[in-house]
């Protein structure tokens, strides 16, 4: 392994530990309210909350204390918050709460974060494997010939939802040759896959996630196994997250990437 890439893997670590225990991170998620087109409460807040219009709905009194989180003025009356798939997404304050509407598949939900979860107090780190510069191997990507297309997965939440996928990638470990189903993870043009592989229940958790870099003109790309990393689920159980589409379980153990959320409690 040369000095720069293990580098710049520690401050990647770092930079995810810092990241999944900010005060509004994943660790501090307590619900994942769905709502309904009827009014309902939804413990711990005020007012009455439910979906209408492609937005989510609430009716409060100025006393509630609901700010918008950009501005400073209370929220009264009736509230329309946009979603996060909307291009402008509303974000709400109460206290130290941090309210996110979203939108699942054409359903609307209010999360909750809090950062005094039980969670968050309790994490410690995140448990990995060393740095093992063979975990970097050479991929080719290639995209369906017919475009983006959408594979049916279960989700942490039990559920089924579609999964959008755009090709595979083609790669080989330990001179074995293997392939993987891969989305597009932004406008520039990385890649990113859902994954499990023979450590995955017991030595690592039940899945993970991989970001690799946008591929060239070729479709020659980098999978860099040591940044498998573990989805939001594996920090709150309030999350959505896709299992592996078919094909995505490696056959070989990876030890390597993040393992498992480690708390006070566990390290005793």
């Amino acid at each position: 392994m040369t000095a720069t890439a293990a580098d710049e893997w520690e401050r990647w670590t770092e930079s995810r530990t810092a990241s999944v225990s900010a005060p509004h991170g994943p660790l501090s998620l307590t619900g994942t309210h769905w709502l309904e087109p009827e009014p309902t409460k939804i413990p711990g807040l005020p007012g009455q909350w439910w979906a209408a219009d492609g937005t989510v709905r609430a009716v409060v009194e100025a006393t509630d204390g609901l700010r918008a989180e950009r501005g400073n003025g209370l929220l009264e009356g009736e509230v329309a918050l946009r979603p996060d798939t909307d291009p402008a997404p509303d974000l709400a304050v109460l206290g130290d709460l941090r309210l996110v509407p979203i939108e699942r598949e054409g359903e609307l939900a209010l999360r909750v974060f809090d950062p005094q979860s039980a969670a968050r107090t309790a994490f410690n780190c995140i448990s990995v494997f060393p740095y093992a510069a063979d975990w970097a191997v050479p991929a080719v990507f290639t995209p369906y010939e017919t475009g983006d297309r959408a594979v049916v997965v279960p989700n942490a939440d039990g559920r089924e939802r579609p999964l959008d996928v755009t090709g595979q990638i083609a790669f080989t470990l330990a001179g074995e040759p293997y392939t993987l189903t891969v989305s597009r993870a932004g406008a520039d043009g990385r890649l990113s896959g859902v994954i499990a592989d023979a450590t995955s229940g017991h030595e690592t958790y039940r899945f993970r996630f991989i970001t690799l870099p946008a591929p060239d003109a070729d479709g020659h790309t980098v999978l860099d196994l040591n940044r498998a990393y573990l989805p939001p689920c594996a920090f709150a159980d309030h999350f959505v997250c896709p299992f592996p589409p078919p094909g995505n379980r490696l056959p070989v153990a990876v030890e390597a990437g993040e393992r498992h959320v480690v708390t006070a409690e566990l390290l005793g």
